[in-house]
């Protein structure tokens, strides 16, 4: 892992605090009750700072929604395996320290306001599109020239492929943190995870 530079740490800070304040806007007051100016006040920065940062509110909901505030678990995780760890055990790690206890919930809400606010959802797209590539550069860097060519790409497209569906509900599975009673008869994030990564190391 390459060290971050005191600007860029600063610079993700800004970027984090505005997409925190545009998110719980968009939760309090609905997509179509704020302007940027309500988030750059929330904040405390500048309208000129915010567009440096995001194209637009939309943008900043979602990032909001999807920021990885726990870049130092994932390091920390990553330099933790054992050397002998195959592709899929690291992606089995990953998501399950990518989408931390609240992550998902915030995910689901800003699903639920894209419904109502359809221009939430290329940023959305683009947002997921980053962590998967975050999850391929891992892979990358992990096991360079070991596997085939296409070998990681198919794994991590399978794998945040079936998270898709936990994030929008099209399957019934319990939210890390969530009570059972919410959805009868549902499974737990885990459970659901162990029935995917059982498919990838075993066949369907």
């Amino acid at each position: 892992m390459n060290k971050i530079s005191l600007r860029e740490i600063k610079k993700e800070a800004t970027a984090h605090a505005l997409a925190k304040a545009a998110f719980e806007l968009a939760v309090e007051r609905g997509m179509d009750s704020f302007v940027v100016e309500d988030v750059v006040q929330r904040a405390g920065y500048s309208r000129r700072t915010f567009a440096n940062h995001f194209s637009c509110k939309e943008e900043a909901v979602v990032v909001g929604a999807l920021t990885i505030s726990g870049m130092n678990d994932v390091e920390h995780m990553l330099a933790e395996l054992p050397e002998d760890i195959a592709p899929v055990d690291v992606l089995y790690q990953l998501i399950r320290t990518q989408f931390a206890t609240g992550m998902f919930s915030k995910l689901r809400e800003v699903v639920r306001l894209s419904k109502r606010h359809p221009a939430l959802e290329p940023h959305i797209l683009s947002v997921f599109r980053d962590l998967l590539l975050a999850g391929q550069e891992t892979l990358d860097d992990l096991f360079k020239d070991r596997y085939p060519e296409g070998y990681t790409h198919v794994l991590i497209g399978a794998v945040y492929g079936a998270v898709l569906p936990v994030i929008d509900g099209s399957v019934n599975v319990l939210l890390p943190g969530q009570p059972a009673e919410d959805s009868p008869g549902a499974s737990t994030f885990e459970q659901y995870l162990a029935t995917v990564f059982g498919y990838l190391r075993n066949g369907f």
